[in-house]
């Protein structure tokens, strides 16, 4: 792999040539005072490097790297692929995307394009070897963005539907075995010859809409993995070649695309101002989209991201002042871009980006935010971010590369959420269908695990078990050890042999954690002939036919001599699986005079571990004490902690203990130190026990000296 600097990295995306004039040193000197050390530029003008079809302006970029370099500032190089220039659309309209009814996109805003089209490839191709031949071996250049938040779009063009009919001949041979596997004989949909299958616009098929999906994210994977190849051909191995992830897209599955990169870097936006108090924001939002509502849902997107390669990450975007547009501006309260900066770091940055450095003064983005505001005269946000930056400096290689630690590990599925996405099980509150019903069901359990101070590794179920080779998945014995819980929720779309390792995982010693919906889909997502959840019956105990949205909220009761007691205000919400008990311990069930004849979650032993069955999307409260319950001690150590104040701990390279402690509120806090600490930022020394005060809004960083584990990262 490609090497990384020793220290966080820190800095802000850099648009020279989006200047009203002439400030680039005034602007590197800027960056310099606010202890930067990188910039990322280059990936939005195509229509700056090629202005003509084939005529190349390279030189404008020198003197950017050039005064980064004179200042010490590293810089990430993009290709401008994602922004289509005009000429090339003008002389090949055939390559603008189509939507299902075979409309072109308007040309006007970005990714328009089919990247498989063979006249982009052609042009794409031709602008990335220009770029990188002539700035590959700058000296400040340590890495390549390839493209940028790829797979935002769903295309449906001509070449695109015939490459999906092509890859579906190649997986399935002939259209008897797609016939049968799609169950095709329902309403008449038997094909005869490939050339009967319809465009995906009219399609109401499960089978097909999970097929599609899945093959559009192949598509995005390959286009990244042939930039990548490209630049590779130019960049030395010390430098690195990634692209950034939108994790929001439709057309990504993260988990496959990076198997390209060198490291995975993306671009978690958040709410900022009130949405990150705790411990309640004023406002509930779930599931999250692109922009992250609450202190839970930042971690959730750190998490994320270190979940595509379960390796240290970048972020190459995150707000730098009020992001979302002319009518949403709520730039952050003093100190909470510390606190969010911190809290991506704790839970694996490797470099904290900003989008951007100065707030631009047209196009669409005029209102998103910039380091500098639309005066370019340094202000709040800079002096805020150079005390970060001097923070970074201080706390050098101690702090980059952060393997997060991990009470509970959660299984992430991308078919099932796109499953999910055109089939939702789940209704809106207007008793629509609710395309976000993934979200819907894993996100309560992450939220209750952070809100139980217990700190979460998500694992792609493609990590644990690959049913088609490509990756070497995990023997059910080693994450047991690694990983003593596993909350699979909502995992519908799995294959056989995925659910027979859930339960190994159990018998093996894990605790596994069964969420509404797993164990219900198989692959093709066919609901499964067998009893359900399919090939768990045995390890849970109990199995259901029966299952029912909910309109209402329902209360618990905490069954007798049951091990997890429920506290005030625990409810069910949204949706019950009828659970019967074969051979399992009863620990809730509804408060309801139907619903109350079945359990709302179960345990029972499995070999050497344990299996329990929520039957219920959980509240809040709920969640939360399941979490308590199934990880009762903790990794950080910090017990005791106001409801205001989270505590993120990890290992650093060198094996010592990093412990980041906030306290998201107005309110003053203070806890105890579980062990000695030595301040990072200041140096002081705290013996075990001691008092450590948290002011508003405020980040204190500490190391500790390595400790025995009693389990291995994962």
């Amino acid at each position: 792999m490609a090497d990384l600097p020793s220290r966080v990295l820190f800095g802000a995306a850099y648009y020279h040539e989006y200047q009203p004039y002439e400030r680039l040193e005034a602007d590197l000197d800027l960056m310099a005072e606010a202890r930067f050390t990188v910039i990322r530029v280059g990936e939005s003008v195509w229509s700056t490097w090629e202005p003509e079809n084939g005529r190349f302006e390279l030189d404008w970029l020198r003197p950017v790297l050039d005064g980064a370099h004179e200042r010490g500032l590293a810089v990430v190089l993009g290709t401008p692929t994602y922004a289509v220039p005009l000429w090339l659309a003008r002389q090949y309209p055939e390559i603008a995307g189509t939507d299902a009814s075979g409309s072109p996109s308007g040309w006007g805003a970005r990714q328009e394009v089919d990247y498989t089209h063979p006249a982009f490839r052609f042009h794409a191709e031709r602008v990335i070897r220009a770029v990188t031949a002539r700035y590959a071996r700058h000296p400040a250049v340590i890495g390549f963005q390839v493209d940028n938040e790829p797979g935002t779009r769903i295309h449906h063009n001509h070449g695109v539907f015939q490459r999906f009919v092509d890859d579906l001949r190649q997986r399935y041979g002939d259209v008897e075995t797609l016939n049968r596997e799609w169950g095709l004989v329902y309403w008449s949909h038997r094909l005869s010859t490939w050339a009967d299958l319809w465009t995906p616009k009219g399609n109401a098929q499960p089978q097909y809409d999970l097929a599609w999906r899945a093959f559009e994210a192949r598509q995005t994977s390959e286009f990244i993995a042939w930039q990548a190849a490209i630049v590779r051909e130019y960049a030395s191995p010390e430098q690195f070649v990634t692209t950034c992830l939108a994790y929001g897209a439709p057309g990504l599955d993260d988990d496959e695309l990076t198997d390209s990169l060198d490291v995975t870097a993306g671009n978690p936006y958040y709410d900022m101002q009130d949405s990150l108090t705790m411990p309640e924001p004023p406002a509930e939002k779930l599931p999250q989209q692109w922009m992250a509502h609450g202190a839970w849902a930042l971690h959730q997107s750190a998490d994320r991201i270190y979940s595509s390669r379960q390796e240290p990450f970048l972020i190459t975007e995150t707000n730098a002042q009020a992001i979302g547009g002319s009518s949403d501006n709520r730039p952050a309260f003093d100190g909470q871009w510390r606190q969010a900066a911190w809290a991506l770091v704790a839970r694996g940055a490797r470099m904290i980006e900003y989008w951007h450095w100065h707030t631009l003064h047209f196009g669409t983005e005029t209102y998103w935010g910039g380091v500098l505001p639309h005066s370019g005269r340094p202000g709040r946000v800079h002096r805020e971010l150079a005390v970060l930056g001097a923070e970074f400096e201080r706390a050098g290689e101690l702090v980059a590369g952060i393997t997060p630690d991990a009470d509970i590990a959660m299984v992430y599925s991308a078919p099932s959420k796109w499953l999910m996405n055109a089939h939702p099980p789940l209704a809106t509150a207007d008793g629509g269908q609710d395309g976000g019903s993934y979200d819907g069901i894993f996100e309560p359990f992450y939220r209750g695990a952070f809100e139980a101070g217990r700190q979460v590794r998500i694992l792609h179920a493609r990590q644990l078990h690959d049913p088609s080779g490509a990756r070497q998945g995990t023997d059910p014995e080693s994450a047991a050890r690694r990983h003593p819980v596993l909350i699979a929720a909502g995992l519908y779309v799995a294959d056989d042999g995925t659910l027979d390792w859930l339960a190994a995982y159990a018998r093996a010693g894990g605790h596994l954690v069964l969420g509404p919906r797993t164990g219900y889909g198989d692959q093709e997502a066919r609901a499964r002939h067998e009893v359900t959840p399919a090939r768990l019956v045995e390890a849970a105990g109990v199995r259901y036919d029966e299952f029912s949205n909910l309109h209402a909220d329902l209360p618990l009761i905490t069954a007798p001599d049951s091990p997890l007691r429920l506290p005030a205000g625990a409810v069910a919400t949204r949706w019950v699986e009828c659970l019967a008990v074969d051979d399992a311990e009863v620990m809730a069930t509804y408060d309801h005079p139907h619903f109350g004849r079945w359990p709302a979650i179960t345990t029972r032993r499995h070999g050497a571990g344990r299996v329990t069955c929520v039957g219920t999307v959980p509240g809040r409260e709920l969640a939360r004490s399941l979490a308590a319950w199934a990880a009762p001690a903790p990794l950080s150590g910090w017990q005791g902690l106001p409801d205001s104040a989270t505590a993120a701990t990890g290992t650093a390279p060198d094996g010592r203990r990093v412990h980041v402690v906030h306290n998201w509120s107005w309110t003053p806090a203070a806890a105890h130190a579980p062990v000695d600490l030595t301040d990072v930022l200041n140096g002081s020394s705290l013996p075990a026990g001691a008092r450590v005060e948290l002011g508003p809004w405020d980040v204190r960083v500490f190391a500790a000296a390595p400790q025995p584990r009693t389990r291995t990262d994962g």
